[in-house]
């Protein structure tokens, strides 16, 4: 079942920034000003043909309007209080939606600020532990968090960029790539336009870098540890920073970030996006993945790329007209820490503490190489289609061991069916989907056995005579 577009506070702010009445804009999109308070308070859905309008009479980017922005910052508010901070705080569910809703601004600005708290506190961690060992006593700067800006910037973009697009487009054409043989034309592209030489070297030289440009002497020099995917991975990267700089630059000066550190972090994400759209171009690869119904082993065949790389490149398929499954990715270690993620179709990753350890991405380290398929249910009774596997980057050797990680790539159940792994799951009986949650402060599942924490809004009870199959057990939350 389609979900509908509740977007009521987005449309009563285009309409105060335009300054008109309800009267005015109930006019222009033709409806009656009594439909139109309606849907400001959430009473009535935003249709498509309605949507439609508000495009056409307002000018507005249909897909930005449309995304349920307010869910994923009721999340993070969530995420928030459920910090043993604020046990003795009787905040509602209610509470976060109306703030996000009313004031999103506010509650966005709330986030931003418990990031800056968490930063401050693990500096001061890692300083009490630098203290605790005198020998090595020694300052410590106080750091943020650049990489959640870049996340943010990424997921407010839906991550795709078109401009990216058009000039990874352009390279095929220019350069006059040829498929089966994409190295050379990088590495010939590279020599005549920019006058660089590739060079690939041993890893006793190249040390923990697998690429690194030398602008004295004109030239890329690359790791012989590197994948063939890898190299021209790298290779394209280094011609969205040689070649794009200004498109690049451009991007991050309108996304008005806080510091360097994140600029220089958003330019090389974008350098990275013109690297997978050159490897993987946007038409070709769409209707490869269309036709195989996402069987990310042949497409990794079909476009000499790794498992890793499809897959973050599948999360990107947004063009208008041309768009593909909105998938979810992220990638974590067997420790918990997730160095990427990308929250498409509206699922919700915490953006600080672990994971819910049923879901499927870590049940993926018990069988490394090995693609596992799960149908999962959020406590707010939304179903997801994910499937994880293990991958593993090259290390530098035997004092530099590989490491390895599992990738999670999933899609609303809604959109299942187009994908070949759900073959086999009944995707109507979601009876049969796995619970999980976002973790374990957040999940208001009181029966699982894997709980490592208590949920928010609930008391601890502690009774030394009755052992269940969670270590916890838990007073009634407050009626809301």
């Amino acid at each position: 079942m389609e979900k509908k577009a509740m977007l009521g506070p987005k449309v009563r702010r285009l309409r105060r920034d335009h300054g008109l009445t309800q009267a005015q804009m109930a006019e222009q999109l033709g409806i009656s000003p009594s439909y139109l308070n309606l849907i400001e308070h959430n009473q009535r859905p935003v249709t498509v043909p309605l949507l439609l309008k508000l495009g056409q009479q307002f000018g507005v980017d249909l897909q930005a309007f449309a995304e349920d922005e307010e869910s994923r910052l009721v999340a993070g508010l969530r995420e928030v209080f459920a910090d043993p901070l604020f046990d003795g705080s009787d905040i509602k569910n209610q509470d976060f939606r109306e703030l996000a809703a009313v004031a999103p601004t506010l509650g966005q600005a709330v986030v931003a600020l418990y990031r800056g708290f968490r930063g401050a506190r693990d500096d001061l961690q890692a300083l009490a532990e630098r203290v605790a060992d005198r020998e090595k006593l020694h300052l410590v700067q106080s750091t943020g968090f650049p990489q959640d800006e870049v996340r943010d910037l990424f997921q407010a973009h839906s991550n795709h960029f078109p401009e990216l697009e058009q000039a990874a487009e352009a390279l095929w054409q220019d350069g006059k790539l040829e498929r089966g043989d994409l190295y050379r034309g990088l590495v010939d592209w590279l020599n005549t336009q920019h006058s660089v030489r590739v060079r690939l070297l041993p890893s006793e030289v190249m040390g923990y870098a697998v690429r690194r440009f030398d602008r004295h002497s004109r030239r890329v020099l690359l790791s012989e540890m590197l994948a063939p995917s890898g190299r021209n991975f790298q290779l394209a990267c280094q011609i969205a920073l040689l070649r794009h700089r200004d498109l690049l630059n451009g991007i991050v000066d309108a996304a008005n970030l806080s510091g360097d550190e994140a600029r220089r972090l958003t330019r090389i994400g974008l350098a990275n996006y013109f690297a997978a759209a050159v490897m993987m171009p946007y038409q070709r690869f769409h209707e490869a993945a269309t036709q195989v119904r996402y069987d990310i082993e042949i497409l990794r065949r079909r476009f000499d790329a790794s498992f890793e790389q499809v897959c973050q490149r599948l999360t990107t398929l947004h063009r208008s007209g041309a768009k593909g499954v909105p998938f979810f990715f992220m990638r974590v270690d067997s420790a918990g820490n997730v160095s990427k993620r990308f929250s498409g179709a509206g699922f919700h990753f915490a953006r600080f503490g672990g994971g819910c350890p049923r879901w499927v991405v870590y049940e993926a380290f018990r069988t490394p190489g090995k693609i596992h398929s799960q149908m999962a249910e959020m406590p707010d009774g939304t179903a997801y289609f994910s499937i994880a596997r293990t991958v593993v980057k090259a290390g530098g050797g035997h004092r530099s061991p590989p490491q390895q990680f599992a990738i999670a790539l999933g899609c609303d159940v809604q959109h299942a069916a187009q994908v070949t792994y759900a073959d086999g799951f009944d995707l109507s009986n979601t009876a049969a989907a796995t619970p999980i949650g976002v973790n374990c402060r957040l999940c208001p599942r009181l029966d699982c056995s894997q709980r490592a924490f208590p949920p928010l809004n609930h008391r601890l009870i502690v009774d030394e005579n009755l052992r269940g199959l969670s270590p916890y057990l838990f007073a009634p939350p407050s009626a809301e």
